[in-house]
This record gives structure tokens, C-alpha cells and sequence, in this order.
């Protein structure tokens, strides 16, 4: 019974790391631009981190090491380095999209400007770090992550094509702007694939202890957790396609016109809902962010780590996490669009994902680290199938975006 209720809160939190801004943001655009026909991208990009959640937990139980500690030990210190530099930088972008959600939440609560409320809301995220533990931080915040769950409840209020959605899981050519078609998918699978919750998975497993007994809930974890999160987020590109469209939106310009997207199922309440949602999955996705940064720096160079512990027992860990909630603070004060910081971060994140995945990948086919827990051939073929997808399309989208503005 303990292990199932174990399960049942590691699904139910899930959805803190899961749901943030990257998947509100890019689900939205996705579903205002190409209606349903994007939501292949959600079921591969979930089925990529089923598997990659799935090891992280696994290569943790079996070789007591965290990913990060497995890739410096193993590849020794420039491949250390290059993956460090390239996993710091994408954090930092998403950690600012992260400030950015929960700054604009309290102005659309509050009618204040996110600018006004980027430093208090930093402040929070860093003050819980400071005074906090991991299980308040996993259990605790994420569990009102499920307040989320209100954009599945919408589509049920509305009325929803199911046998037409059914249809679009699969990619088509059919496609009037290929480009632009390619750019949010990849911002997609940057959203979904985010490498900072591998290493906020695995650290977590050694923060909790995890033995071999845990190799079962760990792997029900990943499955049925990221699933619920996935669910959630392709519940949002069905919302947006099924209300921009019609109203003549095809280009979501800004969070504004997101924050009205459950006002046709719930009326005014819809735009608290809303409001509510996207404020609790950010500051949970921007605590974890801020832990994995903190965890792989503090990991890779050999310094005390463990959010657990006081500060004053472990301070350069804890100034990694103050230090990047203060570079990553600097965007949203200047007044950068938090829309565009998201798209952008997403998709540079699915362009950083091979520096990461490729020595992890090594790590799990190596007895010396994971014994006879290592990976089958189906779990290598999908994780390099799916990360070569997303790698060759950020390659092929991402500078002709950025050129074309």
C-alpha cells in the first residue's frame, strides 16, 4: 500500500514538472496556427521523455549516481564541461520563461505590469529554495499543479470533435508554411523534452534514497506521470484550436489572448483559472529548474549538495541557485516579452538536446555503471530516433526564424 501511494503522488506531482509555460505557450501557438494537426509532436516528444524519465531513475537506483556525476566520471572533464556549459545556458532561458509565467499570472490577477512583480515573484521562488526542503518542493507545490487539471474539464463543457482529433497524431505534408509548421514543432518538442527534469529526476532519486525496490514505481512514475502531463498539455492545443480559428486568431501574439482560452467553457472564472495555472506550474517548474541547475554544477565539481540540508552546510550549491534566479531575473525586468523568451527557449532547448542525451544514452548501455538494468534496443532507438528529430529540425528552422524576425 505504501508503494502504491508513493505512485499515486509521484503521477499526481508529475504534472508540476510536466505542465509550465514552454508546453502553455507552444500548445497554444500550435493550436491557433495548424488546429489539431500538431499534436503528433506532443505524443513524440512524451514518448521520449517516458523513456528518459523512465532512466534517470533507474540509471540512479542502479549505480547511485546521479546523471550529471555518471557523465563526469565516465567521459572525464571536457565532455563534463561542454554538456554543464550547454544544460547552464538552456536553463537559464527556461528559468527566465518560468519568472516570466508566474510575473504575468499576478498581473493578470492583479492588473499590475509583470515587470512590477518579476522581483517579488523571484524572491518567493529563491526564499522557498532557501527555507525549504525537497519534499516540500516536489510534493508540496507541485500537488497544486493539479489545478491544471481544469483545461481537460473544459473540453467536456464544450463541444469537442473527438473522432476528428483522433485523426491527427500523425504528421501530415499538407502544410501551407512548412517553415514556420517545423519551427513550432520543435519549440513543441523542446517544451516536452525538458533536460532539466531529467537532472532534477535522478538528483531527486538520491536526495529520497531510492533502492532497488524502487525500480517498479519509478518506472510507473514515468509512464503514467509524464502521460497525465502530456494529456493536460494537448488538452490546451485542443482549446486553442478549437476557439482561435473561428475568432480569426491565427498567430497568438502574447498571453493576453491565451489567458481568455477557458472563458468559453467557465465563463469569467475561466480567466482565474487560467491565471491560477499558469502562476502554480511556473513557480513549480521555476523551483525545479533552479534545483537542477544547482544540482548539476554542485555535482559535476564535487561540492556538498542536497536541498535537504541548511545552507550553511552546503553554500555553493546554494548560491548556484541564487545566482541563476538573478541572471534569470534580468529579461523579464527589461521588459522582454515573456511569449517570445518562451518559443525561443523552447526551441533552443531541442537544439541543446543531443549534448546531454548522447553521453546519458552511453552511460545506460555501460554494466560498469548500471549492471543488468541497462537499456533495451527499443528504448536506444526511440531516445536517438526522437532526439535526431527534434536536433535536425531546430537545425533547419531555428536561424531562418530568427533571420525572418
Amino acid at each position: 500500500m505504501k508503494r502504491v501511494l508513493q505512485i499515486a503522488l509521484g503521477v499526481v506531482t508529475s504534472v508540476g514538472g510536466f505542465l509550465e509555460t514552454g508546453n502553455i505557450a507552444t500548445a497554444s501557438q500550435a493550436g491557433a496556427a495548424y488546429g489539431f494537426s500538431l499534436l503528433w509532436a506532443f505524443l513524440v516528444g512524451t514518448i521520449c521523455t517516458i523513456f528518459l524519465v523512465e532512466m534517470s531513475g533507474r540509471f540512479a537506483i542502479a549505480s547511485h549516481y546521479t546523471i550529471m556525476d555518471g557523465i563526469r566520471h565516465r567521459f572525464g572533464s571536457n565532455i563534463f564541461l561542454l554538456t554543464l556549459a550547454v544544460a547552464a545556458l538552456v536553463n537559464l532561458m527556461v528559468l527566465t520563461a518560468e519568472i516570466g509565467g508566474i510575473s504575468l499570472a499576478l498581473q493578470f490577477l492583479t492588473g499590475m505590469s509583470f515587470q512590477w512583480w518579476a522581483l517579488p515573484a523571484t524572491f518567493a521562488v529563491w526564499l522557498l529554495l532557501w527555507r525549504g526542503t525537497f519534499g516540500l518542493i516536489e510534493n508540496g507545490v507541485s500537488l497544486l499543479g493539479l489545478l491544471a487539471v481544469c483545461f481537460i474539464v473544459a473540453l467536456f463543457f464544450m463541444d469537442t470533435p473527438w473522432s476528428q482529433i483522433a485523426t491527427h497524431f500523425v504528421p501530415r505534408s499538407s502544410i501551407n508554411d512548412p517553415l514556420h509548421y517545423g519551427f513550432i514543432a520543435t519549440s513543441i518538442l523542446g517544451a516536452v523534452i525538458s533536460p532539466y527534469l531529467f537532472f532534477f529526476y535522478s538528483s531527486g532519486a538520491i536526495e529520497e534514497e531510492w533502492d532497488k525496490s524502487y525500480f517498479g514505481p519509478n518506472r510507473a512514475i514515468a509512464t503514467l506521470g509524464m502521460s497525465f502531463g502530456a494529456i493536460i498539455s494537448a488538452a490546451i492545443l485542443i482549446l486553442a484550436a478549437m476557439i482561435y480559428p473561428p475568432s480569426g486568431i491565427e498567430n497568438v501574439e502574447g498571453y493576453e489572448q491565451i489567458a481568455m482560452m477557458l472563458t468559453p467553457a467557465f465563463g469569467k472564472w475561466g480567466f482565474y483559472l487560467f491565471a491560477g495555472s499558469l502562476g502554480i506550474t511556473c513557480f513549480g517548474a521555476a523551483l525545479e529548474v533552479s534545483l537542477a541547475q544547482a544540482y548539476i554544477v554542485a555535482q559535476g565539481f564535487g561540492w556538498n549538495w542536497s536541498e535537504n540540508a541548511k545552507p550553511q552546510h552546503n553554500p555553493a550549491f546554494s548560491l548556484v541557485y541564487t545566482g541563476s534566479l538573478l541572471i534569470a531575473l534580468i529579461p523579464i525586468l527589461a521588459g522582454i516579452d515573456p511569449l517570445q523568451i518562451t518559443i525561443f527557449s523552447m526551441a533552443i532547448t531541442a537544439l541543446s538536446l543531443p549534448f546531454g542525451a548522447v553521453p546519458f544514452l552511453v552511460l545506460m548501455n555501460d554494466p560498469i555503471y548500471v549492471g543488468e538494468h541497462g537499456n533495451g534496443w527499443v528504448a536506444n532507438a526511440a531516445v536517438v530516433f526522437i532526439i535526431a528529430l527534434a536536433f535536425i529540425l531546430s537545425i533547419i528552422t531555428l536561424p531562418l526564424q530568427i533571420l525572418g524576425g
